[in-house]
């Protein structure tokens, strides 16, 4: 949802609480974003003394996006998005990318963040198109069952559902769980995109991953689980992976070669899309 800032309200949205840190501000300030706060920043600084290219996470999580968008909307023909934990305007949101390629796609952001809901109500007026809802993406029933998902997105069609960035802040072991039903909803063809905070279970990468982790989990912002490759394949069910299936988020359809490593910030960040018979 990136459009000029003066698109954006004018001063702090109600119920925007700017003592305490939020996932999507947090985020912003990773990507180097205006709509953050002293507090917001403070998480990426105390991860920095462990990690300092911890934004590095932010910039792989979005160039996955980007790509999936892309692949999705030319390649699997899919016009319609449910984007859980769209997070603060920023550039190449979904809209942008999927409907420069499909004109009629259509998108629907959900996300519990005042500020989010602030902005991209804001942005998003002009766009019929494109609608952003409230909604606690953890709770799969709140989500399904909200008017504007069931007006909006056609269940009887194949839809692509986003998880990118969102699941590492979801504490509980039960991902898989929330996970599912969200699956079981989707008609068949439909795709499952997601990107997550990853271990790599190698003794050098596995132990920056557990010094993030202690650092966002007990940050303001409170959050930031590394899980194994398995835990985050469980999230995918039995859907079938898309080639080269989850792996890390740069290494996903990347757009050209690679001339330079990869950080090893960025080696703890994996992603994967499935599709579902």
């Amino acid at each position: 949802m990136t459009q000029s800032s003066a698109a954006y309200p004018s001063v702090v949205p109600v119920g925007v609480d700017t003592a305490r840190a939020s996932i999507a501000r947090v985020y912003d300030a990773a990507l180097n974003g205006k709509d953050n706060f002293e507090v917001d920043r403070e998480v990426l600084a105390q991860v920095r003394t462990v990690a300092p290219q911890v934004n590095d996470l932010a910039w792989a999580n979005r160039d996955f996006l980007i790509r999936a968008c892309r692949f999705l909307a030319s390649q699997a023909g899919i016009d319609q998005y449910l984007d859980l934990g769209s997070g603060l305007p920023t550039s190449e949101n979904t809209h942008q990318v999927v409907q420069r390629i499909q004109p009629d796609a259509k998108v629907v952001y959900v996300d519990n963040d005042p500020m989010v809901l602030a902005h991209g109500r804001a942005l998003l007026g002009e766009n019929p198109r494109t609608s952003i809802v409230s909604g606690d993406i953890f709770r799969p029933h709140e989500v399904l069952t909200d008017r504007t998902v069931r007006s909006e997105i056609d269940f009887d069609r194949p839809l692509a559902v986003f998880q990118i960035g969102t699941l590492h802040h979801y504490l509980g072991d039960d991902g898989p769980a929330v996970m599912q039903t969200y699956i079981d909803t989707l008609p068949s063809g439909s795709y499952l995109a997601l990107a997550h905070f990853y271990d790599p279970e190698e003794p050098e990468l596995s132990d920056l991953a557990r010094k993030m982790e202690e650092k966002f989990v007990h940050s303001p912002m409170g959050s930031g689980r590394f899980r194994t490759g398995d835990e985050i394949r469980a999230m995918f069910g039995e859907l079938d992976m898309i080639e080269p299936g989850l792996v890390l988020a740069d290494d996903w359809w990347p757009d050209g070669p690679r001339l330079a490593p990869l950080s090893e910030v960025r080696r703890c960040i994996a992603a994967g899309i499935g599709r579902k018979r």
